[in-house]
């Protein structure tokens, strides 16, 4: 497990990184709800849901926790951030699902789109900059390319994989799975470079753990 301070700081970098996962969890919904595409992560976990009938988020744990079991060969050390990020993103995002309508109008539908990809790239800066771990996705790719191949090639490769296996199990794939694309990297950065509190950058292999 990683250190994680104590006192006024730990407290600070709690509330950071609770908001943080809160605005990613929200932030997915949104997606779900503009009906645009989604990220090629939550295009698996779409697709999963709706082969098993288990909620999205609920899926999202669950795989977060099979990433995780993929750590312990690789001996990629865990933080606590990692643990929260698997428990609270999926639960807020199905909360989230309750509560928003299915919208309808392609305006409003890519203003939800929008809105959703700047809340995953705050939520990510803002997880990822309180410095208590990444996600278990983003964990697997660093552990990955700590071992030869670059972080660019390791989540290229996880990601199309996690993209085709979503798209063929019914994950909707779209414009926005482009735009979530071409977005995500520079929003985390952007709010990565405002909220980092660790000494040492936290290295960032996609958009959302």
């Amino acid at each position: 497990m990683l250190p994680v301070g104590s006192g006024p700081d730990l407290r600070r970098r709690l509330v950071q990184l609770l908001v943080g996962l809160v605005a990613a969890g929200v932030g997915i919904g949104l997606i779900v709800r503009s009906d645009l595409g989604l990220g090629p992560w939550d295009v698996l976990h779409q697709g999963l849901a709706e082969r098993t009938g288990v909620p999205m988020g609920m899926v999202v744990i669950a795989v977060g926790v099979v990433v995780l079991a993929a750590w312990v060969p690789l001996r990629q050390r865990l933080g606590l951030g990692t643990l929260l990020n698997v428990i609270v993103v999926g639960t807020v995002l199905d909360l989230s699902l309750a509560v928003l309508p299915v919208v309808e109008g392609l305006a409003l539908r890519a203003v939800l789109l929008g809105t959703g990809v700047v809340a995953v790239g705050l939520g990510s800066g803002l997880y990822l900059g309180a410095g208590l771990g990444p996600g278990p996705r983003d964990g697997l790719m660093t552990a990955l390319a700590a071992r030869g191949p670059s972080v660019r090639l390791v989540r290229t490769g996880i990601e199309l994989s996690a993209l085709g296996a979503g798209w063929l199990l019914g994950g909707t794939v779209g414009v926005g799975t482009v735009v979530f694309a071409l977005s995500i990297g520079p929003l985390v950065q952007l709010f990565l470079a405002r909220f980092t509190r660790s000494p040492a950058p936290v290295p960032v292999a996609s958009g959302r753990a």
